[in-house]
């Protein structure tokens, strides 16, 4: 068994990291919050609750990027302490590890950032469990460096996210034999689901992206066999201020996640 701030994670059930991509205010990071724990407790699903305080490599540098690493992980902090769930965040600098931990259950490696040795290093030196995710430029044996300075600096619980591979111009594509593989190595995996699904630069100053078969490489994903999976979703993505083509609508995250637990155990059970 895996502990996660409270949560004891049970290894034959896949958690659930989901959230929002952003944390556009700390009202909305509460409304959000309470409306998954609500649809957590009815589906009983393992539930981290995700949002980014900076969103740090947006396209255009008049994109919102949100409140900073100390308000952000105040507000995640109190919302994970007063709802009883774990949370999570991206962090971007060894400095920020630190502050971040303070309040934060998993500390997230943004995708351009795994291979940077010292974020991995303050990253492990807070005893925080770590999630990585696997550059688009890295095949899924790459992450084995990864894993290895990792564990070099005695890291004892850490993930690597699959978020799919750079295919051609302003495209991603994901090859689920690379949750196969990087499982073989002994690795813990998190599917992201949404973030597969970018078109990077798509629309231009903003990031595009297939929201709709976020749920599809999911169910591919669950069925495959993971650890994790990782969904943003949103009450209006259309309002989005980061990620709204991605993101889930909150409406629909529910039967999404009965149909992956239905998945898991058709795929998964003797």
């Amino acid at each position: 068994m895996s502990q996660v701030g409270n949560l004891t994670l049970d290894p034959n059930t896949p958690f659930f990291i989901l959230g929002p991509c952003a944390l556009e205010s700390e009202d909305f990071a509460w409304e959000m919050a309470r409306a998954l724990k609500e649809i957590a407790d009815r589906t009983g699903i393992q539930f981290i609750f995700k949002a980014s305080y900076d969103k740090a490599n947006r396209t255009s540098v008049d994109s919102f990027r949100g409140p900073g690493v100390k308000e952000g992980c105040r507000i995640l902090g109190e919302i994970g302490r007063d709802l009883g769930v774990p949370v999570t965040t991206d962090i971007h600098t060894p400095a920020e590890a630190e502050i971040a931990a303070e309040n934060i259950d998993i500390l997230q490696v943004p995708a351009f950032l795994c291979r940077q040795t010292d974020l991995l290093e303050a990253c492990a030196n807070t005893g925080k469990p770590v999630n990585v995710k696997k550059g688009q430029f890295l095949a899924p044996w790459d992450v084995e460096p990864i894993v290895g300075k990792l564990k070099h600096f005695n890291c004892e619980q850490f993930y690597i996210t699959e978020r799919g591979t750079t295919f051609g111009y302003n495209n991603l594509v994901t090859d689920m034999r690379s949750l196969h593989w990087m499982r073989d190595m002994g690795v813990k995996v998190i599917f992201d689901a949404t973030h597969s699904v970018q078109r990077p630069g798509g629309l231009g100053g903003t990031t595009g992206g297939d929201g709709e078969l976020a749920p599809v490489l999911a169910r591919a994903a669950v069925a495959t066999g993971v650890d994790g999976v990782f969904m943003e979703t949103h009450s209006n993505p259309e309002k989005a201020f980061s990620d709204g083509p991605n993101q889930i609508p909150l409406s629909e995250i529910e039967a999404v996640l009965i149909r992956l637990l239905a998945i898991h155990h058709a795929a998964h059970t003797p």
